[in-house]
């Protein structure tokens, strides 16, 4: 069994998560997120988070001139909507940098903001209007995964990327559609477009929109490779 699968409904989750703020990231159900984190704030959070649930939130700030990957403080406003996910590894360096994996559980909302001494924040979440998350598999019958491969075909070979085909095509499509969701080099409001669409379906046309806007400009993108 993954170390997912043991959260099958909204009440196997907890409604009081510690958040991680992150520009230009998020996460998805099932997809993996892998971070390097150092500062001390999210360095007590881990501490944290090993010995308690293990689950976590990804959430990105709200649209601001800073270009910060994490706002300090507690006063940055967040997007309304992000992923929970739970730690799934973990690994200390000698630099003093923790390396983790968070793997996608279901996507919340914000409802509130707890009262804290920690030095990172804590909100209320609710999961319900993300029920649908929790099925492994949800609406993947719906996806249009011949086009999505065509759209992902041509996107690797402009870039001039190598992938392993083979795991590409025998990925199922929900991981597929989210977990390039989380690796596409697209900026902080196509990542959350991504979030919040609805069904599967619905993120797979946003993907691909995405790829074929950028492959008809001729640009590049904005970071690092979908591979």
């Amino acid at each position: 069994m993954a170390p997912t699968d043991r959260y099958r409904r909204p009440a196997d989750l907890p409604q009081q998560i510690p958040v991680f703020p992150l520009r230009g990231v998020i996460l998805l159900p099932r997809a993996v997120l892998p971070l390097s984190v150092f500062e001390p704030r999210y360095l007590s959070m881990l501490e944290d988070i090993v010995s308690g649930s293990r689950i976590v939130g990804v959430v990105q700030p709200e649209r601001s001139d800073s270009d910060e990957e994490s706002p300090p403080g507690k006063t940055a406003g967040l997007r309304a909507v992000g992923c929970a996910g739970r730690l799934t590894a973990f690994q200390e360096l000698d630099d003093d940098r923790v390396l983790v994996t968070v793997t996608g559980v279901a996507r919340f909302s914000l409802v509130a903001e707890m009262a804290t001494a920690k030095p990172y924040r804590i909100f209320e979440v609710d999961y319900d209007r993300f029920s649908d998350d929790f099925r492994v598999g949800a609406g993947e019958e719906l996806v249009d995964r011949s086009n999505l491969l065509r759209v992902l075909k041509s996107y690797l070979e402009a870039h001039k990327l190598k992938a392993d085909w083979r795991a590409i095509l025998s990925a199922p499509s929900e991981y597929l559609v989210n977990s390039l969701s989380v690796v596409c080099p697209y900026g902080a409001e196509e990542k959350q477009a991504l979030l919040e669409a609805k069904e599967l379906k619905d993120r797979a046309a946003v993907l691909m929109a995405l790829a074929e806007m950028e492959l008809a400009s001729g640009e590049s993108g904005s970071g690092s490779a979908m591979n």
